[in-house]
């Protein structure tokens, strides 16, 4: 049995490493990288084995308005351990009202830590029940529940929920005292990181809400589905090349925010090219093409990571693998040629020339564009959209990234379901 003295060691080994984590946290910038590091984390310093976590959201139905938790990221150890490597685990996108009919809700509702011991066995008297067709569906036996509220000035962000506390010897086990004061006490600084992240989106959908009144094809939704797609492609891509975790989150939560910039230099292209309802004559094309160059121009000055990779997003994402792309080798700020052919016109560039992050964010755009209305077009059969992406493969997009797509389709589908197109 441990002392007293190996019990202290091991809480201020705990201690130390959560402020640590506290430290990272406030790194992140992207809203949805910080939920998923909140929850792992969350996880590790208690040894839960799976969990989810919610945002609170008001929401509309039926002219009433209703108070909702509404899932982002759910994790389960055991049930990731069974897939094949590489594969990530696909949840219900779903979401509970903010009352006392579920775990989650009461949580919510009350503002208070919910420690359950026994899922199917709860104490005489809570209001709240427990929800056994995950269980049913996935194989999974859920045992001990400790749910926690994330409020930042007094106001509801939402709500950890983790799973199955697990002892030395791999088995359920309740949750401890010990485990309420390390994930309130994570909570409350989670909390205040995602606060942050949160302005940030918001500000960034505020700007993107500004291209959009410019150009109708710039919706939130379609930012956050392009988004959405290019971190898991990058984030297989990243598996698959050894990026260490660390180094993997860092490009990833940058990489979210600048893909969702990638048309951001269209401000600067003309009402009457951007919003024209048909298809650009050659000349208009031409024009239209000066979006990438615009956008370089607005991260002309990085400041930080996020500013350089949302450079090379803005200015690279209609480069094709073959070299047919634009703008190619041109001054972004001149347009001027710095490299040309022996015919003596500018080539585009091609292959491991284009930034990895350029071709990431080519292919999820294109892919979202099959996929979406336009006023010149009705939304492609997803059928024929992965047959075109498929046979652009080594032509417009990296082969090894189409690959990659269609290893990750479930993902990416998820995605689509995530961030659906407003009627």
């Amino acid at each position: 049995m441990p002392n007293h003295t190996t019990k202290v060691a091991r809480d201020d080994v705990a201690l130390k490493s959560m402020i640590e984590v506290e430290s990272e946290l406030n790194k992140i910038q992207d809203v949805d990288i910080l939920l998923e590091r909140i929850l792992f984390e969350a996880r590790k310093i208690t040894g839960a084995d799976a969990g989810s976590i919610y945002l609170y959201k008001t929401v509309e139905e039926n002219g009433k308005k209703t108070d909702k938790l509404f899932i982002k990221y759910s994790q389960n150890e055991t049930l990731e351990r069974a897939l094949p490597a590489g594969q990530k685990l696909i949840y219900s996108v779903f979401s509970v009202p903010v009352n006392d009919k579920t775990i989650s809700g009461y949580c919510a509702m009350s503002g208070n830590l919910v420690n359950v011991p026994d899922a199917y066995n709860l104490p005489d008297g809570v209001p709240y029940s427990f929800g056994k067709s995950y269980d049913q569906i996935s194989g999974y036996k859920t045992t001990s529940i400790l749910t926690v509220p994330l409020h930042a000035e007094e106001r509801l962000l939402g709500v950890i929920q983790i799973i199955n506390a697990l002892d030395e010897n791999g088995q359920a086990r309740p949750f401890k005292a010990q485990d309420e004061l390390l994930i309130v006490h994570f909570a409350s600084t989670a909390s205040m990181a995602l606060q942050k992240a949160q302005i940030m989106r918001t500000m960034i959908l505020r700007l993107i809400k500004m291209a959009e009144l410019r150009d109708p094809k710039e919706t939130g939704s379609h930012v956050n589905r392009v988004a959405g797609y290019s971190v898991e492609i990058y984030d297989r891509w990243a598996s698959r090349h050894g990026v260490p975790p660390e180094q993997r989150i860092k490009f990833k939560d940058s990489m979210k925010i600048a893909s969702m910039l990638h048309d951001a230099g269209k401000v600067a292209i003309s009402d009457t090219i951007l919003k024209k309802p048909a298809r650009f004559t050659s000349e208009e094309y031409e024009i239209m093409q000066k979006h990438t160059m615009y956008g370089f121009t607005l991260f002309d000055d990085p400041q930080s990571p996020l500013d350089a990779l949302s450079r090379d997003v803005a200015f690279t994402h209609h480069e094709n693998w073959d070299g047919s792309g634009y703008p190619g080798w041109v001054d972004p700020i001149s347009g001027t040629a710095v490299k040309t052919g022996a015919d003596g016109t500018v080539p585009g560039k091609k292959g491991e020339e284009i930034p990895l992050a350029g071709r990431i964010v080519s292919l999820a755009d294109v892919f979202d564009a099959l996929c979406s209305r336009r006023v010149y077009k009705e939304p492609w059969p997803e059928q024929e959209v992965l047959q075109e992406i498929r046979s652009l493969s080594g032509v417009k997009f990296d082969p090894e990234l189409v690959d990659i797509f269609f290893e990750i389709l479930p993902n990416i589908r998820q995605i689509q379901s995530l961030y659906p197109e407003a009627e």
